[in-house]
């Protein structure tokens, strides 16, 4: 599939999402956020964000309790170390609310409004504060309160991905093309490294530096003084977040091509893997298994040698990353009969959920 093609497919799909990210502005149409901790899942959705039991599959609660206009969610919630669940909205009034995940119950008096674009990215929490990128081109800092702990940092270009540290510094990635190493306790942006592309997903740090894809149809490897080294070509662009497991880097790209890089060697593990369709959810390393989501809406597990262990049609296109709870694996299929399903290792399904109306 060429790259013509996927624009199209991904511009009906998701409310052209590629053609607004100049101007960094994301319609409302768009894939789930999802995110876990011991007890439940989290999805965002449109109009709510759900709490869902691991245990059971139900609805434990949602936010809001009604719709609101006003409020409108796709990004992936976040988890804070003091029990908060932060999540962004792409709603008018461009609101950052923290939820208290036991009761789906506001936090903060006032959620933080002062933002100028949409919540796409989750944020990071870093130093007991929280930075919170927006399609503006600022990071916003936050205290743990909600209240403005810093000036904004500003950045450049749409902010899609969180940004990832190492603990010293953080690495931003922006669609201007660009990767940028921030000081958190400054704000001041230390490197600014062209990668050729666009890059829509986070980096993974590694040792003295980061792996990143981009739309350059390539993997980086950048350090924190700003060098940077191809690590492999891609035969298209590269979306989700590389995987880094030990000495492998696992990644795939949009003609749906599943990579496993010896960093070692710089080889690859395995040849031409390449299941049904473009891969943009980021891949998901559990065990001795590999997860794979496809935008044709099969997901896959395969073993370290690259074969197919099982695979489940779970109907619409699969954007979300999947994510690991305990003993099960999420995985949220956009315009499918059904919003959350849970797998077991050897591939049984668990539950399925669907929002009530």
């Amino acid at each position: 599939m060429n790259k013509k093609t996927i624009l199209v497919i991904l511009a009906f799909t998701m409310g052209a999402v590629f053609l607004g990210a100049c101007s960094g502005q994301v319609p409302i149409n768009n894939w789930a956020g999802l995110a876990a901790d011991a007890n439940r899942a989290y999805l965002s959705s449109g109009s709510f964000v759900y709490a869902i039991d691991l245990g059971t599959g139900e609805e434990v609660w949602r936010y809001p309790q009604e719709a609101d206009g006003k409020l409108l969610f796709f990004a992936t919630p976040y988890l804070t170390s003091d029990g908060q669940l932060l999540i962004g909205s792409q709603g008018t009034e461009h609101a950052f609310v923290s939820i208290n995940p036991e009761t789906g119950r506001d936090n903060w008096a006032n959620p933080f409004s002062g933002a100028q674009g949409l919540w796409v990215a989750a944020p990071l929490e870093f130093n007991g504060r929280i930075y919170a990128p927006n399609t503006d081109g600022f990071i916003y800092v936050l205290d743990l309160n909600g209240k403005p702990a810093g000036d904004p940092i500003e950045i450049g270009g749409a902010l899609w991905s969180s940004p990832a540290t190492d603990g010293t510094r953080m690495y931003v990635a922006s669609l201007d093309h660009h990767l940028h190493i921030v000081d958190p306790e400054t704000g001041i942006s230390q490197q600014e490294i062209d990668l050729g592309g666009a890059v829509p997903s986070s980096p993974v740090v590694a040792e003295d530096g980061v792996y990143v894809g981009s739309f350059a149809s390539r993997i980086d490897y950048v350090t924190f003084s700003g060098s940077r080294e191809l690590v492999e070509e891609a035969p298209n662009w590269v979306w989700g977040t590389p995987v880094l497991d030990d000495d492998t880097l696992y990644y795939a790209d949009l003609d749906g091509n599943i990579f496993s890089l010896d960093i070692p060697t710089g080889r690859q593990n395995w040849g031409a893997v390449k299941p049904d369709g473009p891969v943009v959810a980021r891949l998901l390393v559990d065990g001795d298994k590999i997860f794979v989501a496809t935008e044709s809406g099969t997901f896959y597990a395969l073993d370290r040698e690259s074969k197919i262990v099982w695979e489940k049609e779970l109907g619409g296109s699969i954007y979300t990353s999947p994510v690991s709870a305990g003993d099960l694996i999420l995985v949220a299929p956009y315009k499918s009969e059904f919003a959350l399903a849970a797998y077991d290792a050897q591939g049984r399904q668990a539950w399925t959920f669907t929002p009530e109306k």
